[in-house]
């Protein structure tokens, strides 16, 4: 039998996954997610400490939630992005990466807001979810159609 040295075996998985080949755009991507997840939660902290929940400070709130939420998520989905493209494939853009974080970060903004009239349930939630994701499924499609016609 032939076996191979653990030295060979490193080397194969290295060639595999190479960590060292981020593209410039994802870490551009990762940084502006740094900057929104910590502009987002002080905005928050601070909005939520110091001021009356009044219709500007609503919408205030919404939008620093928005900018929180999408910069924490984006290390994530790159994370999954990255996991779960097949090695024969390029990775995906970071506008991807990012238009799926924003996605995100707008369904917590969307059960934020309906939770104010109390009107969200796990169903509610679920469709919106569902919703979201279908045409999240449907851009990507489109997308991954067109670069292989190219």
């Amino acid at each position: 039998m032939s076996e191979q040295p653990f030295d060979d075996l490193k080397e194969t998985e290295g060639d595999l996954f190479p960590a060292d080949k981020i593209p410039p755009d994802h870490i551009g991507v990762l940084v502006t997610g740094v900057v929104f997840m910590a502009l987002g939660w002080i905005g928050l902290f601070q909005l939520v400490t110091t001021s009356l929940p009044r219709v500007g400070q609503r919408w205030v709130f919404f939008l620093l939630l928005q900018m929180a939420v999408t910069g924490t998520v984006i290390p994530f989905v790159r994370y999954l992005n990255v996991r779960f493209t097949p090695i024969s494939a390029e990775l995906p853009p970071g506008g991807v990466i990012v238009r799926q974080s924003i996605w995100i970060g707008l369904f917590c903004v969307t059960c934020s807001w309906l939770q104010i009239p109390r009107v969200l349930n796990l169903p509610i939630a679920f469709l919106v979810a569902l919703v979201f994701v279908v045409i999240e499924a449907f851009l990507r499609t489109r997308e991954i159609r067109s670069e292989r016609a190219e």
